[in-house]
């Protein structure tokens, strides 16, 4: 893989970033065979590739799941604008490449917690001409602030018809920072017709293998809570219409006709769609 030790490849180095604690994003890039990252990143990624090798696999097929579930919320729901949470460094159908190549128009803010990855977004995320994309640095957490956000605002009218994306970010909303309540905020602002799209790694099928990967998260001083179906169900979608097949293995959810899927196991992550009554 490879790797930078220096800001030479970001856009722009936030002058507040601290090299020395491993950004989840960056880590991501790193399993997944990017290039965006740094050494405290590939310390903790290879932590977890130690715990578990099939990590990369997990990372390609939760992409994957985005790629196919907007497209769904594009083609099939007629959703236009995208709200994606934990967007992650820019990568191979970013949300925006997936929906505007279905219709033009869509509309994108992404909102990360590392101020690297929107660096890195707003260099090399442009819209296509006809829709548009926003990037801001934002919380979970504190989702009164995303929503409140100007870039949110110019981007996207909430008052029509909104896909949430959280994809793979829950896990680091332990119970005790409210993450059920950040979600209801969220919820609340969206309309009838919106919908929400989420993926959460799971503990059920791996759990000697899942435990190590975060005791390595918390020895880098990163807080993650693993959820069984059940619980990642009841967080991401209450309330709400479950989207066929429901909450599912990620390489389940809605897979090419006759594609050889990798087993629950392998990819340890749930995921679900489901609809704003």
């Amino acid at each position: 893989m490879t790797a930078i030790d220096g800001p030479g490849h970001f856009p722009a180095l936030p002058h507040a970033v601290d090299l020395g604690q491993p950004g989840i994003a960056r880590t991501y890039s790193y399993l997944a065979g990017g290039k965006d990252h740094f050494a405290a990143d590939r310390e903790l990624a290879e932590a977890i590739l130690a715990a578990r090798p099939q990590a990369p696999l997990a990372v390609r097929e939760n992409r994957r799941f985005l790629a196919r579930a907007v497209e769904f919320l594009t083609a099939e729901a007629g959703i236009r604008q995208f709200l994606d949470i934990g967007a992650g460094l820019p990568a191979g159908q970013n949300v925006h490449e997936v929906a505007q190549a279905i219709e033009p128009s869509s509309r994108v803010a992404y909102v990360d917690i590392d101020p690297m990855v929107i660096a890195h977004a707003r260099a090399l995320m442009p819209s296509g001409p006809a829709g548009r994309v926003g990037c801001l640095q934002g919380d979970l957490r504190d989702p009164a602030a995303i929503l409140a956000a100007p870039v949110t605002r110019d981007v996207l009218d909430l008052g029509q018809p909104t896909a949430l994306l959280l994809l793979t970010v829950l896990p680091f909303v332990p119970d005790e920072a409210g993450p059920g309540q950040a979600i209801s905020v969220l919820l609340d602002a969206l309309p009838t017709g919106s919908y929400i799209a989420a993926s959460h790694p799971t503990a059920e099928h791996d759990p000697q293998g899942v435990a190590a990967v975060s005791q390595a998260y918390r020895k880098a001083g990163i807080p993650v809570q693993f959820r069984d179906s059940d619980e990642f169900a009841r967080l991401a979608f209450p309330g709400l219409e479950l989207i066929p097949p429901g909450v599912v293995p990620v390489s389940q959810w809605r897979p090419a006709s006759g594609e050889t899927l990798p087993s629950a196991a392998e990819v340890s992550c749930y995921a679900g769609v489901a609809r704003k009554p």
